[in-house]
């Protein structure tokens, strides 16, 4: 037995303990076979046989458990050796990250309201034909309805199309004095050149007593908002016409790329068209049961700025991951 727990003593390897281990304790090992010989023995001389095997395996199986706890130790302290880290020393520079265009975009027109203490609203992208449509003095069948090609649900729902309803159901729930944003996705049938079907919107709304928001505080601010956007470019206003507001107007910046002398892309007028507003309409408060209170209301493409911004020629390149493309915004 003295050479059986020289064995387990000079184990130099977990592996090699294992190996040793069923040398000695295996159903075929050196211990099984002692208490084979135990048929052998005198009846006499069986139980002081027994109990020399039994003291003999005790002895062996704690010199084995000892020497096991060691070589576990040492084999977790190798490993840790080997994973150590240096963190003094220089490593290779992690690639830069950066947010995507259009998000980036987003953020910044965000930035600016907030700090005019406009509030941010969202609502739900899957709305009814109330708060998309007829309560925005979009009535069924009304001719305007076709400037919005929907993706409608069997069951008469929708995908909103503008984030105007999210001004309906703010005005629903609050009383005013209103000053808010509504930014987040909407879903029009139309992918081309400068249309996707799903993009992303800015919509702003201001609502107070009557006689306390005009025209001139609407053409202030966002004359304002579009010259922190682009620079000291012009601006214009130019009458339209919007179911949802009246007087209602779109606007324009002189253009960034030819600075006003006329260009490809702007057509060579000098102008490019960002975005809509006017007088929200007297229907669109009574949809909602407001009384004597005036306000104003604004929309814009944010993937549109986004284009403009970075003078990026094609939407559908935002949308397609190149990452040819978005590696240029680290």
């Amino acid at each position: 037995m003295e050479n059986l727990e020289e064995k387990i003593l000079q184990a130099d390897s977990l592996e090699v303990l294992e190996k040793v281990r069923v040398e000695l304790f295996g159903k075929k090992g050196v211990i099984a076979a002692q208490f084979a010989k135990m048929k052998e023995v005198p009846g006499p001389e069986k139980k002081a046989f027994a109990e020399g095997l039994n003291k003999s395996k005790a002895a062996l199986q704690k010199s084995f458990d000892t020497r096991f706890e060691v070589l576990k130790a040492e084999e977790i302290e190798r490993v840790l050796k080997s994973e150590e880290i240096d963190v003094s020393l220089y490593g290779s520079l992690a690639q830069k990250g950066a947010l995507h265009p259009v998000m980036e975009t987003m953020d910044k027109i965000i930035d600016y309201f907030v700090a005019l203490n406009f509030a941010v609203e969202s609502g739900p992208m899957v709305e009814d034909d109330f708060h998309n449509f007829e309560a925005l003095n979009l009535p069924k069948y009304h001719p305007a309805r076709d400037m919005q090609d929907t993706f409608y649900f069997n069951d008469g729902g929708l995908l909103r199309t503008h984030t105007s309803p999210v001004q309906i159901r703010t005005m629903l729930e609050t009383k005013p004095p209103i000053r808010m944003i509504a930014p987040g996705t909407v879903f029009r049938r139309d992918f081309d050149v400068t249309h996707t079907p799903m993009f992303h919107q800015v919509e702003g709304l201001v609502v107070d007593a009557k006689g306390k928001v005009s025209f001139a505080n609407l053409k202030a601010i966002l004359t304002d908002f579009l010259q922190y956007m682009f620079g000291e470019v012009e601006v214009r206003f130019r009458p339209s016409f919007f179911p949802f507001t009246e007087p209602s107007a779109e606007v324009d910046i002189s253009c960034i790329f030819c600075e006003g002398e006329g260009c490809r892309i702007c057509s060579h007028t000098g102008w490019l068209e960002v975005l809509g507003c006017g007088i929200v309409d007297p229907n669109v408060f009574k949809s909602v049961g407001y009384e004597d209170v005036s306000g104003y209301a604004f929309g814009l493409g944010v993937e549109r700025f986004a284009m403009l911004m970075h003078k990026i020629p094609d939407l559908r390149s935002l949308f397609e991951g190149d990452i040819r493309l978005l590696e240029q915004f680290r």
